[in-house]
């Protein structure tokens, strides 16, 4: 099911490397916030002790990085498919959308999470693949059927604002 987003933008090009890579740097920020709070309600949960593979059980790790996986997951795909813009991508105006210009379903939320994974750990491989192409789709874009393009720029207000009078003059004297 394709759904539009509330703004159609006509004029959008493709995202550069860079305004790319500084979103991530933002929204690394922000998911490390996220998981600074995940870990303190484990912390409490787990009667004030941390949770390391030392001391904790096996299953309480694993579900502590299970967490921390999710939320992370979940902090993704609810920007991606909700306006498809996260915080950091709003600040650089980039938009996530699907090769056809829609929202991107959860499904492609999680392919494209699922696959930059790999794409980021083998050394940027799949970031570094979009320099080498014409439509600059990086490895999970082009696997997962989105794209991020660069939003154009809001236009400033216009000149009707200065005609108008001012207070308690009227039109035309």
């Amino acid at each position: 099911m394709q759904r539009p987003f509330k703004q159609d933008f006509t004029n959008t090009t493709p995202a550069s490397f860079i305004k790319r890579l500084m979103a991530m740097v933002y929204d690394c920020l922000l998911i490390v916030a996220l998981w600074m709070v995940i870990a303190a309600i484990s912390v409490a949960l787990n009667d004030g002790e941390a949770i390391s593979l030392e001391t904790s059980p096996t299953f309480a790790v694993a579900l502590f990085n299970s967490a921390l996986f999710c939320a992370t997951f979940l902090f993704f795909g609810f920007f991606w498919t909700r306006n498809g813009q996260t915080l950091g991508m709003l600040a650089w105006r980039l938009r996530v959308q699907s090769l056809t210009g829609d929202r991107i379903t959860w499904t492609q939320a999680l392919l494209r999470f699922m696959l930059a994974i790999p794409s980021v750990g083998f050394f940027g491989i799949g970031f570094l693949w979009m320099l080498l192409t014409d439509e600059r789709l990086s490895l999970h874009d082009r696997w997962s059927g989105s794209c991020m393009v660069q939003l154009p720029k809001p236009e400033k207000a216009k000149k009707e604002q200065k005609e108008k009078p001012a207070k308690g003059k009227k039109a035309g004297k």
